[in-house]
């Protein structure tokens, strides 16, 4: 599907100058209310780099300076709280690198310093990323009594051929061991599994989903393995990936067969049994804010007036210096009327059933009429279906959903 073609004219020039200013969008947003706020937490370190990995990821050559980087993020949060005054969370999410890396005693640390600074709900969703390469059945009952609540299983797969062709430190049997111990110690758990891999067969990927469908977890990713720039597999692509149509061919057998087993697709790469929706990713598709501490991390926080956009310091040594300096963004910009449009559908079009029409208003502080010529494309091209309560993307529109993206740049 192309995105090429011209998109519709702005409003007619024919409307009197005062309509025009009626209905032309102001230049800055105005929120009545604030979207929601997660809070983010970047812990960089991982046992070895993946060699398909993008993310701002380190590997731990030597002791990881845990006290110090947790003294760090405090830092972080506390010059970050003018920004946020009287906001609760609705979220926390613990990211990385592999957080599991850190002791529970350092996890239960952050998780009271955050409470003792911003209020957050009883109850609220407290995420932390593991490798099954770094489980510890005690380990991970004092994550659980230190306030995690949900736990993501970075499996990628249960056939050890395939695990060691994407460089991955653990085995099949960790990877089972960790799944078991997860849902025991959690009950609320995500696993994450990859399809595409190199020298897999439709039958292996098939395999891999039916066992992660057999555990009955609450939650499922499966990605695509992508070739994303500046890793390793960009330099040196690993030999064998499926073609295109065999891509495909697991792309619909794994929704198939995630559906039978009772798992709702919310989201591009999301499956989850009913009411278990990751609730810290949906705040991001559906352009909530949040505030990112750590290395690399990224925020985005809403003002009465304006969206704004910032990124820590990217490597842990330099991000140590610039926080312990008391200078810990790097940049930091606004989103301007022209960027906004696409950055609220870039998220919201990977949700299976779109969002509702008033968010848009709500979550960017403009009317609905700045995207309305790229919507009635995006409509006549087929990409989108949409009426007065919601819009969605159409299978055609979640094919080809970069094409559909692409048009509201």
């Amino acid at each position: 599907m192309s995105s090429s073609a011209p998109l519709p004219g702005a409003l007619s020039g024919a409307l009197t100058a005062p309509l025009t200013a009626v209905l032309t969008p102001p230049s800055q947003p105005r929120f009545t209310a604030l979207p929601p706020l997660s809070l983010y937490i970047h812990l960089p370190w991982c046992l070895k780099k993946c060699p398909y990995c993008d993310f701002n990821s380190h590997e731990a050559r030597e002791a990881v300076p845990e006290a110090r980087y947790v003294d760090a993020l405090m830092s972080d949060l506390e010059s970050a709280l003018p920004s946020i005054w009287g906001r609760k969370l609705a979220t926390i999410f613990f990211g990385g690198g592999t957080p599991s890396l850190f002791s529970a005693e350092s996890i239960d640390r952050i998780i009271a310093g955050v409470r003792a600074r911003i209020p957050a709900p009883p109850g609220i969703e407290i995420t932390l990323e593991a490798n099954p390469g770094t489980f510890e059945a005690q380990k991970f009952a004092d994550f659980a009594s230190a306030g995690i609540n949900r736990l993501s299983i970075g499996i990628q797969s249960f056939n050890a051929r395939h695990l060691k062709a994407l460089g991955r430190v653990h085995d099949a049997g960790e990877a089972h061991r960790a799944v078991e111990i997860g849902l025991s110690t959690f009950g609320n758990i995500n696993l994450d599994l990859m399809y595409a891999l190199p020298g897999q067969s439709l039958d292996e990927c098939i395999a891999d989903v039916r066992t992660a469908i057999g555990y009955r977890p609450p939650h499922l990713s499966l990605y695509h393995l992508t070739l994303e720039p500046n890793t390793v597999f960009a330099k040196f692509p690993p030999p064998k990936l499926p073609d295109d149509d065999t891509a495909a061919d697991m792309q619909d057998a794994l929704g198939s067969m995630t559906a039978a087993g009772g798992f709702q697709h919310y989201e591009t790469s999301a499956f989850a049994q009913p009411g278990m929706h990751s609730r810290h990713n949906r705040n991001y598709w559906e352009f909530g804010d949040y505030l990112g501490i750590g290395a690399g991390a990224h925020s985005k926080l809403s003002f009465p007036n304006r969206i704004v956009r910032q990124v820590r310091p990217k490597h842990p040594a330099q991000y140590l210096e610039k926080t312990e300096a008391g200078t810990p963004i790097a940049e930091e910009h606004d989103v301007t009327r022209n960027d906004v449009g696409f950055e609220f559908m870039l998220n919201a079009m990977r949700l299976t059933d779109g969002v509702p029409v008033a968010l848009f208003s709500e979550r960017t502080g403009f009317a609905l009429p700045l995207v309305e010529p790229r919507l009635r494309a995006a409509e006549e091209k087929g990409l989108i279906v949409r009426d007065h309560q919601r819009i969605a993307p159409t299978e055609l529109g979640r094919r080809f959903l970069n094409d559909l993206q692409q048009m509201f740049l």
